[in-house]
């Protein structure tokens, strides 16, 4: 009997997934448990347009994440940091800190677990800090940290 998955099933398939299993196995661990449906022609077609809307949402994820891209791409964020005799910094500069300059100066809501700092900013400069926004997209934001 051909089954369309509901949910991921161990050593069966994933969700979405047409398998074909025995008669009994359908009838009586993967219909009752409600692990999946029989593929019937109106499941399997039910099926396809799920996967074309999903398509086009992720589509539509892609080309926002690219146009948030662009924008940060152009946008300069400065953070202050505590400096004491002969410009000696005090800490580090965390992606906490940069997510919140980027909001209060850009308005634009990143998120800290995004950002991707190879090391930790411990000095004065400009820095380039990658932030993920889709697994295909990756911006830098321009960091320019200062001395209080």
């Amino acid at each position: 009997m051909k089954v369309i998955l509901l949910e991921d099933v161990k050593a069966l398939g994933k969700k979405g997934d047409v398998v074909n299993v025995s008669d009994g196995y359908a009838r009586n661990a993967i219909l009752p448990k409600k692990l999946g449906v029989e593929a019937t022609p109106k499941n399997l077609n039910d099926l396809k347009l799920q996967n074309q809307h999903a398509d086009k949402v992720a589509a539509e994820n892609l080309e926002h994440a690219r146009e948030l891209a662009k924008e940060i791409e152009q946008k300069k964020v400065v953070v202050k940091m505590r400096t004491g005799e002969g410009g000696k910094s005090f800490g580090a500069i965390s992606t906490k800190e940069i997510a919140q300059a980027t909001k209060e100066q850009t308005g634009l809501d990143l998120d800290k677990k995004k950002m991707h700092l190879a090391e930790s900013i411990k000095a004065l400069g400009t820095y380039e800090v990658p932030v993920k926004l889709h697994p295909q997209v990756t911006a830098k934001l321009t960091v320019q940290v200062v001395g209080e």
